[in-house]
């Protein structure tokens, strides 16, 4: 079973038909795809009956056809993408964000895909390498630090063994 973690956010600027190879390419490794849109106003055309209902109060109003859900919630204040991630794409290994996020960036190039993370330089990934990068924690970030190096054990400590701490009664004068 492949832990639970935080998928893979890259921000692209083009519609979700120009990443159909690529999702494609995802699902082929058994792996999870999402799409989060965050526009500068409301997404549109929302269902009226959910609009209504959103606008009462509901925690959530949802409809339901055979092929796909429409969900509404309301929210206080800007989105916090955590919550986002948590509540709608878990499971997923990657997130494209179409929007303004910190995120490394996401462009067609060619037959090839270019991911641009911040601070770093472009690399080039083919759609099987870039799904296949997925498994990693960080394909395209920096890689992490090694590891600090474990002391040495203390010599005079060798050898010793660790004394028995469990409670040592002595049997009751009672018998």
């Amino acid at each position: 079973m492949i832990p639970r973690r935080a998928p893979h956010l890259l921000r692209v600027e083009e519609p979700p038909e120009r990443y159909a190879e690529l999702i494609a390419a995802i699902r082929a490794e058994g792996l999870r795809a999402g799409w989060l849109d965050l526009p500068e106003s409301a997404p549109a055309p929302i269902p009226e009956p959910l609009e209504a209902a959103a606008r009462l109060g509901v925690l959530r109003a949802v409809a339901v056809a055979a092929d796909r859900s429409v969900s509404v919630k309301p929210i206080k204040g800007p989105p916090v993408l955590r919550d986002l991630l948590r509540e709608h794409f878990r499971g997923c290994a990657l997130v494209l964000v179409r929007g303004p996020i910190d995120a490394a960036l996401l462009r067609p190039d060619g037959e090839a895909w270019s991911v641009i993370a911040p601070g770093e330089a472009a690399r080039l990934f083919t759609t099987a390498a870039l799904a296949a990068a997925l498994r990693q924690p960080r394909p395209w970030g920096p890689p992490l630090p090694p590891p600090p190096p474990k002391p040495e054990p203390d010599p005079r400590k060798r050898g010793k063994k660790k004394k028995d701490k469990r409670d040592r009664r002595k049997p009751s004068p009672s018998s």
